[in-house]
């Protein structure tokens, strides 16, 4: 696999001082991802000639605002992600003379999860949202009110009769933004008459208000480390999580996964799309750093020897991308085509 290259002057140019210090390749972001280039970073470094990439979490808006911050070695390489670069994070990329392509490297699925000490949950997409958005409408259905819900059962009498207690990841992770996007907004909002007219009614045609997750002890944020989740669930039996499937995938004899409209969240389930509540991976990769920070060129290639069907990443919990769409990607490698806002609609 061939790569565009920069010029020397281009680099000699955009890259500052401390640009010769570091020889390895840095990455942050995700903690989804985290997982799984960290895999790749692991293989790629028993290369004896190259030396391990560093790869860091953080959350999803870490890894894009990381990438964009600036050109020099002092700021990141590649930023991970599992939510999608917005055009306003785009623009922040090119105020600061940034350009970057995107590559996506699989799918996962979001699940809310409980100890198996506790019955496992069956539950609707919509319901789950009305759970934990932060407003929903009133009896009278004609105001929005802070979510008066206490206990699941009081949206269902077949939901457990126990307080909504549900561990999350902050405001900086792409889980979660995927989460407000696909459950609170486009499950409830956009299904639900009541609150789909009231979201038309204050200018929120597409109800993205309705992605304000609760902040009344419902919804508790747990830190971008899913593991750190995985554990508040085994202390309290009763409390839920919310996290990337390949935490559920790792924790099966401890945790399980709700059942969402009558589909469990399972590998073969959310490769086919009948799962619903999934999303892509992406990195993104400073143009400027190759060529110059050695090893950017080879750990792009490191992925794609192991993102296959059978690879070590699927074992891992990531869900393949079809042939296409890995070739589609092994392609941009290549062509490095530059993110445009046109791209992100």
């Amino acid at each position: 696999m061939s790569f565009r290259l920069l010029t020397a002057a281009v680099v000699s140019v955009a890259m500052t001082a401390p640009a010769v210090a570091r020889d390895y390749v840095s990455l942050a972001g995700s903690s989804t991802v985290f997982p799984f280039a960290t895999i790749v970073a692991e293989k790629l470094g028993q290369n004896p000639a190259i030396k391990t990439p560093i790869v860091e979490s953080g959350g999803s808006s870490v890894g894009k605002k990381g990438v964009c911050d600036g050109i020099g070695t002092q700021f990141i390489d590649i930023g991970n992600a599992s939510s999608r670069m917005k055009a306003k994070e785009l623009k922040y990329c090119d105020a600061n003379g940034v350009a970057v392509t995107e590559i996506k490297v699989g799918y996962d699925g979001i699940v809310l999860s409980n100890s198996k000490k506790s019955p496992l949950l069956e539950i609707s997409r919509a319901d789950l949202g009305k759970a934990l958005t932060a407003e929903v409408p009133d009896a009278s259905g004609k105001k929005w009110i802070p979510n008066p819900y206490k206990k699941w059962s009081e949206l269902n009498a077949a939901y457990p009769d126990i307080a909504i207690r549900v561990y999350g990841p902050p405001t900086t992770s792409g889980t979660r933004a995927s989460f407000a996007e696909l459950i609170n907004q486009k499950s409830y909002c956009g299904k639900d008459k009541v609150a789909k007219a009231l979201s038309v009614e204050r200018g929120d045609k597409k109800g993205k208000k309705c992605r304000a997750m609760r902040t009344d002890g419902a919804y508790i944020e747990a830190g971008e480390q899913d593991n750190l989740i995985v554990q508040k669930l085994n202390e309290d039996p009763n409390a839920f999580g919310i996290f990337g499937f390949s935490y559920l995938d790792q924790n099966t004899d401890t945790v399980q996964g709700a059942v969402l409209d009558g589909v469990a969240p399972t590998f073969d389930a959310i490769g086919s799309g009948k799962y619903k509540a999934s999303r892509a991976l992406y990195f993104y990769v400073k143009h400027a750093h190759i060529g110059v920070v050695p090893g950017i060129e080879k750990y792009m290639t490191e992925w794609t020897k192991h993102w296959g069907d059978d690879g070590v990443l699927a074992d891992a919990g990531m869900i393949p991308m079809s042939k296409a769409e890995r070739k589609e990607m092994m392609d941009r490698m290549n062509d490095l085509p530059v993110l445009k806002k046109g791209d992100l609609k």
